[in-house]
């Protein structure tokens, strides 16, 4: 019986620590692949060093996480002695059950909930934004509070009620025995406390995601937002670092915990030992009265040192940068040169050109989405506000009919010269009063040529070919999984017959035993690594997988004959607190060489004349790339006349619904 306990153990431990392992060994991988490994190199950390936003993110992280660790351990501290104080075993039980509450709710209601109340609070004030870094730290701060308290009370409940007593006999005020006695005494439980709250901060991503405002991103939020594209290791290599910091404050918990547990035996037999007189008594708490003091010096003069980083860290956030203006831009995940692989800073290039063309500060506050409904969400919730957004065409077509984005002042915006003709007047903004395309691109098919025979490509069927059962990979998404099917059938994407949508399910029903995976970013590694041969995506993310694929995979990459075309565009939301700012910000956005350094970094192609005419950008990307991102539609009467026959249009209410019964039906099966 023992061996298979053993047994067990190490099963559970083995799945437990396996992952981390795996994110450990391949941090330190020479190759960009996050399957393959190409050779130990320390490159990954050295590019960490160098992310401006992921270090940005990760202090932010850090701020956040050591603020609510601090004050909740305070309020935590503070809480557990009023409980422990409570002679009612009614009141205590009513309060031991409001306090697990917040532990034994799951976090999308917790995170939902606090949303709403600070969306409510901050209408009820007529506040422009109701979240920003203080609703957050609140939010962390609710969920922290509960393992405080589970750490300290048990630590007072353990102790000698008539210890404090002793130290007041003696001739210490109510505050001093406290501090003096009862602090040291429960110490081993609050430093507990205050590591768990900690880690549980730097760790949340779900209440953080609902209670997070524009100009404060964390870290889990941050590779969130990295899911467009993919996970770099760059976030293995933090993750790491972050492991063995996490785990070090770990292990010091537990030997901390270790010595007061063999003091408290000591001291209970000691206490065991002497005799009830009272005079003997006293002698004893005197003595441990001041050893207790001794004791719990060390620790006090901690826990002091982190209240002061804590409060230094709330006062340079809360401080700012004065009167300097803001800017709030929200854009998709890994859609704007960052500075990464030596590319230009497009958000402190933008603030160093505004102060020097206008001689006064700006700070932008960059964040991010992972897709058109979640931004849509957080605006239409009024939670936050935004200057600058970066939505598809069909989102835009929805916001602009809904009252959502303002008009724009093309007097503010004189580089719109510089977008094509073709890529004006779309269907989505036939007036071009809202939007200012940023890129556009084209779902085609990549597949692995070490694999696929090239007699089998050129068209959907290669989806469906029973050759490469098990290797095929499929949209994780209703709509484009669906599209898919309805190309090859030939049906019209915006079809509102609920026939041609069964039909289209039928021939996805077909596809299934052939599917290995539907997927939406894992199509990366799948694809880099050559576990999977054949993918439907979008053109642009194609070289970034052909930058990342292993040795022995050849990835290659066509259009078939029908397939979606798409437009993402920057507007200005009816929530925007600066609109001159904000078109000013577009204007930047459409100059050569934030728009070619944009272009060169995302893999999209791009509207703007400035680019697709600059024979540095056609050199850089290559006559291969510039065939794919940039097919040539002349003899379909250009890209205006296929883009507004083909691209996805907004469904009515009940054909999404009808589309999403049909898309749970086929994942169930």
């Amino acid at each position: 019986m023992k061996k298979w306990s053993k047994v067990y153990t190490g099963f559970i431990l083995f799945f437990l620590f396996a992952p981390i392992v795996v994110m450990m060994v391949f941090s330190f991988n020479e190759a960009r692949s996050l399957s393959v490994m190409g050779g130990f190199s320390t490159y990954w950390y050295r590019e960490l060093f160098r992310d401006g936003e992921a270090l940005r993110a990760l202090r932010n992280t850090l701020i956040l996480a050591l603020s609510a660790a601090t004050i909740s351990t305070i309020m935590g501290t503070a809480a557990s002695v009023g409980i422990n104080r409570l002679r009612s075993k009614a009141a205590r039980f009513t309060v031991d059950t409001v306090t697990n509450i917040p532990m034994m709710n799951p976090d999308i209601i917790t995170g939902v909930s606090l949303m709403l109340m600070f969306v409510f609070v901050g209408r009820l004030f007529g506040a422009a934004t109701s979240l920003n870094f203080w609703t957050m730290l609140c939010a962390h701060i609710t969920f922290c509070l509960p393992y405080v308290i589970l750490q300290v009370l048990p630590k007072l409940q353990q102790m000698d009620a008539s210890l404090p007593e002793a130290a007041m006999d003696l001739g210490c005020t109510p505050l001093r025995a406290f501090l003096k006695v009862t602090l040291p005494e429960i110490m081993p439980g609050i430093a507990t406390g205050l590591i768990m709250a900690f880690a549980l901060s730097l760790d949340d991503f779900v209440i953080s995601y609902f209670t997070v405002g524009n100009g404060f991103q964390t870290l889990p939020i941050f590779i969130y937002s990295m899911t467009k594209k993919t996970v770099t290791p760059e976030m293995y290599a933090l993750a790491t670092l972050i492991f063995f910091v996490i785990l070090a404050l770990l292990i010091f918990s537990n030997l901390a915990g270790d010595d007061d547990d063999q003091e408290d035996v000591v001291a209970a037999q000691r206490r065991h030992a002497k005799s009830m007189e009272r005079a003997a008594r006293r002698g004893e708490r005197r003595e441990r009265f001041e050893s207790s003091g001794r004791r719990g010096k060390g620790i006090l003069w901690g826990a002091t040192g982190i209240l002061a980083v804590a409060v230094i860290a709330l006062v340079a956030v809360s401080i700012g940068a004065g009167n300097v203006r803001t800017l709030n831009v929200y854009n998709w995940g890994e859609y704007i040169s960052d500075g990464g692989d030596d590319s230009l800073d497009t958000i402190r290039a933008f603030e160093e050109w505004y102060q020097e063309e206008y001689g006064e500060k700006v700070k932008v506050n960059y964040s991010t989405y992972t897709s058109n409904e979640d931004m849509y969400a957080k605006l239409s919730s009024g939670a936050v506000s935004y200057d600058v957004i970066f939505p598809s065409d069909y989102m835009i077509s929805r916001m602009a009919s809904e009252g959502m984005l303002l008009p724009l002042d093309f007097s503010n915006i004189p580089n719109y010269q510089y977008i094509g003709e073709d890529y004006r007047g779309l269907y989505y903004d036939p007036d071009d009063r809202y939007s200012v395309p940023y890129t556009y691109g084209v779902v085609g098919i990549i597949y692995n040529a070490n694999v696929v025979d090239e007699a089998d490509t050129g068209d959907w069927d290669l989806m469906w070919n029973p050759k490469y059962k098990g290797q095929i990979l499929q949209f994780n998404n209703s709509r484009d999984a669906f599209a898919t099917a309805q190309y090859k059938l030939g049906i019209d994407v915006n079809s509102n017959d609920p026939a041609d949508w069964d039909r289209a399910l039928a021939e996805l029903q077909k596809q299934q035993p052939l599917v290995k995976s539907y997927v939406m970013d894992e199509i990366y590694n799948m694809m880099e690594s050559g576990e999977a041969a054949i993918g439907a995506y979008y053109a642009g993310d194609y070289f970034t997988m052909l930058d990342a694929a292993a040795d022995n995979v050849d990835l290659r990459f066509y259009y078939p004959e029908n397939t979606n075309y798409f437009v993402d565009a920057m507007c200005i939301p009816s929530c925007c607190q600066d609109k001159e700012l904000a078109e000013i910000f577009i204007n930047y956005m459409l100059s050569q060489e934030p728009a070619i350094a944009n272009a060169e970094y995302i893999y999209y192609a791009c509207p703007n004349s400035l680019v697709v005419e600059n024979e540095d950008y056609i050199d850089e990307m290559g006559d291969e790339t510039m065939e794919v991102l940039y097919p040539d539609l002349s003899d379909k009467g250009g890209f205006r006349e296929i883009y507004n026959e083909a691209a996805y249009r907004n469904l009515s209410n009940e054909m999404l619904a009808y589309v999403n019964d049909l898309w749970e039906t086929l994942k169930i099966n």
